[in-house]
């Protein structure tokens, strides 16, 4: 029998390749994202059968609400949580950074994430299913400009193995998986430059969405008494090791 993802962030990048990834392999899926368009073109590309819609802004709670209640019964039951849809705001210094900007990330990247995980986890532990979020290693490697970004990936990190202790039992299974450079349009959204987003990644080689989507897939399909806990990636030419000095 067919399962069911709910994927969050669909309509580019990891979101994007995540439900290509899944549709191939046999699942449906409940696509969400603000650009009506791009979710039609996905639907157009994989079938209506294969793909739902959901159109609305994660940081609106009604709409979240409505986009649930109208799910059309094929996929009314979800088997697969993939918390995706997150963002970066601004590159400036804490002392010279937007509010605003802050505020925009901790609604979409905390506030939304919680909020949807909780609406879904009955039926999810009701299906045994799963739950996959996409984290940063800035939740864990801080950087200079990172500030509230860095802090909302470090609480999806822990928020989401807490979510592994509290449903231990259950059957549910919960994993983390924290990229480093993924070329995506998140350089585009965080600076509004292409020109930006194109200097950052030329000549490094970086991970692509379908690379993040194949490491979700690879762990959606695994046997149900196997948990992936939490799953670190990064492209070769990306390095940890950051440390700065400031000398006089």
């Amino acid at each position: 029998m067919s399962k069911t993802a709910f994927v969050t962030g669909a309509t580019a990048g990891i979101g994007e390749a995540t439900v290509r990834a899944l549709v191939a392999n046999g699942w449906r899926c409940v696509a969400t994202g603000r650009r009506k368009e791009r979710l039609d073109a996905l639907v157009e590309e994989l079938g209506a059968d294969k793909v739902h819609p959901a159109i609305f802004d994660v940081r609106d709670e009604e709409a979240m609400d409505a986009a649930i209640a109208n799910l059309p019964g094929d996929f009314a039951g979800i088997d697969l949580l993939v918390n995706n849809a997150g963002l970066a705001q601004g590159l400036s210094p804490a002392q010279e950074a937007n509010l605003d900007d802050w505020q925009t990330m901790i609604d979409t990247n905390v506030t939304a994430m919680v909020k949807l995980t909780r609406k879904l986890l009955p039926g999810l532990i009701e299906r045994k299913g799963a739950i996959i979020a996409i984290g940063s290693v800035a939740g864990s490697y801080v950087y200079p400009g990172g500030n509230v970004y860095a802090g909302s990936k470090a609480f999806a990190n822990h928020f989401t193995l807490a979510l592994r202790a509290d449903l231990h039992g259950t059957g549910v299974r919960v994993t983390s998986i924290e990229p480093g450079m993924v070329e995506t349009e998140f350089t585009l959204v965080r600076t509004g430059s292409q020109e930006a987003s194109d200097n950052l990644y030329r000549g490094s080689d970086p991970m692509t969405g379908e690379d993040i989507a194949n490491t979700i897939l690879w762990i959606a399909q695994l046997p149900p008494h196997l948990n992936i806990n939490r799953i670190e990636l990064m492209p070769v030419s990306q390095d940890f090791a950051g440390f700065r000095v400031a000398r006089d």
